[in-house]
């Protein structure tokens, strides 16, 4: 399986990242933000970070980057494309999906481990999951508090599209959302850290599940 990890200026989770992935036997290839082109790929990965130091709104600038325009590409042919924390930022001011990141409702940056449930397990990210399943992954962001109107969430919601959501509010999102995907299921944005939580010396695995997940469905 391949896969394509975009590196931003202040990206900081982007080896953790290709280690999440190499260690479940993807090959990630990390690709500057001032590419133009990506090699064939299974996978892109918008990895979490400050991109561009968060200037004029958290991955506002990135989401212009030269490398995006062909995200934009591949996307709107169907390859999946995996946003966490900042990517999940990114890809709302790309467009990709609906809604907003806004400040946190407490206005500090939150590091901790988060309960969330699993809303549902039919995506290619979510597979090995069960639907309803709590899980515990690791959050670190100063704006990850989802924001979309209400006709926005009542579609997402009916369509089956928010795919994780906080068993306890960390951040004032909108409906406890954590997680949503597009119409199509191939791109999910999140702002919990999978990549963070496979392996027991960080005090949780179950980030693991969601790329076994990936792989059993790319590779």
């Amino acid at each position: 399986m391949k896969t394509c990890v975009i590196v931003f200026p202040a990206s900081n989770c982007d080896r953790d990242v290709a280690v999440a992935l190499e260690k479940m036997g993807a090959s990630p290839k990390m690709v500057w933000h001032g590419e133009t082109d990506l090699p064939a790929t299974d996978l892109i990965v918008l990895p979490g970070g400050f991109s561009y130091g968060d200037y004029l709104r958290s991955g506002a600038m990135a989401a212009r980057a030269p490398i995006m325009r062909e995200v934009l590409k591949r996307a709107s042919k169907g390859t999946p494309v995996l946003g966490i924390c900042n990517g999940f930022q990114i890809l709302t001011e790309a467009g990709l999906l609906p809604g907003a990141l806004m400040r946190n409702a407490g206005l500090k940056f939150i590091c901790k481990t988060v309960a969330v449930t699993v809303e549902n397990n039919e995506t290619i990210f979510t597979a090995r999951h069960t639907q309803g399943q709590h899980i515990h992954i690791p959050i670190a962001h100063h704006d990850g508090n989802y924001f979309a109107d209400e006709d926005t969430l009542d579609h997402l919601e009916g369509e089956g599209r928010v795919v994780l959501r906080y068993d306890d509010n960390p951040n004032g999102s909108a409906r406890n959302i954590a997680g949503i995907v597009n119409k199509s299921g191939t791109i999910l944005g999140m702002m919990p850290h999978p990549e963070r939580s496979i392996d027991p010396l960080t005090g949780t695995c179950d980030g693991k599940a969601l790329f076994e997940s990936l792989v059993e469905a790319l590779a």
